[in-house]
């Protein structure tokens, strides 16, 4: 009997005939390594790259403030659609693959919440008009794009010929997972601005105009060419993007490791995010605890990558350069549970907690009632 012909089935007869030969004879299932053609790169690829110039291509032409319901269903469709592609996922490569994107997914999204806070700080600095925004945050997406593609190729290469990576993934997102409990509690009435030391420098290296010139990076004045604040805008974001990468891509990776679903997931979560910086513009000042449970999950992924390089220990001065699996390895499954809990818990809770500091607030900026002086007769 012939099988019945599936795009699953033609995806799988690509990913087995046109295997890597550094894979062959190591034991390699479907079930067991994520066999990904070039071809499904490619497309991936070039189908993300269409969305982003046509998003661009449309704001420079019509630079705008996005609407609230432009947002919403903008956003809902990057959101169906990452949600779609974790059934994909499931259907052609399996469940297990399936639960490792959806979770790298979530991750990256949070990840992405806490960007939009700085993001925010950045705006506010150099005083970005919005309907400039959109476009300032579009190019961001794209920079973040190219250099978490060359620190995923990176991260792949570094896993793949050296085992000891995890520990110091681990431990840089125990670090990290330390810093973000400190800013979120310490008390600065000022915010700095990301890559404000590149965005002076290149001040005081090159001619710049402290006016916006609508979409122009560039001016010419007197034959003399300016950089307009919405090039340092674009510096500082996709300096920011950097910084960023350096958590982000470990934290994927302590999830899963294959460079597809880690490059996948940062997409989808960078695919939305202009809608999203947009209609929570005014609830970012809300998630107060945000940062508390962005450190638990970073925390918890850290632990999990320190585990995992326990069991795959190589380094001699660590039990002789022999394996430790006393602690079991943290499922999928288990670290999908965490940080979903951990995120509506986090959130609920400053959702409370900053609902009394409005009704606070409003009532301070109410006017008080004026009473009449002692002695005071009402007139007639």
């Amino acid at each position: 009997m012939v099988e019945s012909f599936t795009p699953k089935t033609l995806i799988q007869f690509i990913a087995i005939r046109y295997r890597p030969r550094g894979l062959e004879g190591i034991g390699c299932h479907l079930s067991e390594v994520m066999n990904v053609s070039g071809w499904v790169w490619l497309a991936s690829i070039a189908i993300i790259s269409i969305v982003i110039i046509g998003d661009l291509i449309v704001q420079i032409r019509r630079p705008h403030e996005p609407t609230f319901k432009e947002s919403a269903i903008q956003y809902t469709v990057y959101f169906g659609l990452a949600l779609m592609f974790t059934l994909l996922v499931t259907e052609v490569w399996g469940s297990r693959f399936g639960g490792e994107y959806l979770a790298g997914y979530i991750t990256e999204w949070s990840l992405s919440v806490d960007n939009l806070f700085v993001f925010l700080i950045i705006f506010t600095k150099f005083k970005v008009p919005r309907h400039l925004q959109s476009e300032a945050l579009l190019v961001g997406i794209v920079l973040a794009l190219i250099l978490r593609g060359i620190f995923i190729a990176l991260g792949a290469a570094a896993i793949e010929n050296f085992s000891w990576v995890f520990y110091i993934f681990g431990t840089f997102l125990l670090y990290t997972a330390v810093l973000l409990v400190w800013d979120t509690f310490k008390e600065d009435d000022e915010d700095k601005v990301p890559g404000g030391k590149v965005v002076a420098l290149i001040k005081s290296r090159f001619r710049t105009v402290d006016e916006y010139h609508g979409t122009k990076l560039t001016i010419i004045q007197k034959g003399k060419r300016y950089i307009t604040p919405l090039l340092l805008v674009m510096i500082a974001i996709g300096f920011t993007d950097l910084l960023f990468a350096l958590d982000s891509i470990p934290a994927v990776y302590g999830l899963t490791s294959e460079p597809y679903i880690v490059f996948m997931a940062n997409a989808f979560a960078l695919l939305g995010l202009r809608q999203l910086f947009f209609l929570l513009s005014g609830l970012m000042e809300r998630l107060k605890y945000l940062g508390v449970g962005l450190s638990i999950i970073l925390g918890w992924i850290g632990v999990k990558l320190v585990i995992h390089a326990l069991h795959k220990n190589e380094l001699g001065f660590i039990n002789g350069g022999q394996p430790i699996k006393v602690i079991p390895e943290i499922s999928t499954e288990l670290s999908l549970g965490v940080i979903i809990s951990t995120l509506v818990l986090t959130t609920i809770v400053s959702l409370i907690a900053t609902s009394g500091e409005d009704k606070h607030k409003k009532v301070s900026k109410s006017p008080k009632k004026k009473t009449a002086k002692p002695g005071s007769k009402k007139k007639s």
